[in-house]
């Protein structure tokens, strides 16, 4: 910015300052940057939640397992017995759907099995109606 100070100019009249002043512009910017930071939020690294009070009651019973092993060539084991067919398999697994309170099914395959034989297991659980089903990696037959 510079200053005048010299006599106007041969015509009489001084010239109008073509310069705009900037002090006031940055005066509000700087109003307006001490306004947001103040408005802005604490950052808050933590997760509110409405935790259950007291101790949870015991479970009433240990629920029923029932094991079903698919050797590896297709052999289907009942909580350790053979089932001779697929309708035997069915057989007991319209049983397991009818009881109120199902027992937990634990299917466990042999990692050297096909995956038709085992998908065929868990499709008849399915349309029967068998709702607490899956899969348990088993040591013994791998």
């Amino acid at each position: 910015m510079s200053m005048n100070v010299g006599s106007p100019a041969a015509g009489g009249d001084p010239e109008p300052m073509m310069e705009m002043n900037m002090t006031p512009l940055i005066d509000v910017m700087l109003v307006l940057i001490i306004m947001l930071i103040i408005t802005i939020p604490k950052a808050n690294h933590s997760v509110n939640l409405n935790m259950p009070v007291g101790t949870p009651p015991p479970p009433t019973k240990d629920p029923v397992v029932v094991t079903i092993d698919v050797d590896f060539d297709g052999t289907i084991l009942w909580d350790n017995a053979v089932i001779p067919s697929r309708a035997a398999l069915e057989a007991k697994l319209v049983d397991v759907a009818a009881q109120a309170d199902q027992p937990e099914v634990h299917l466990r395959p042999n990692k050297l099995v096909s995956y038709k034989v085992v998908a065929g297991v868990m499709a008849s659980a399915q349309r029967l109606g068998v709702t607490k089903i899956g899969l348990v990696g088993n040591e013994q037959f791998q």
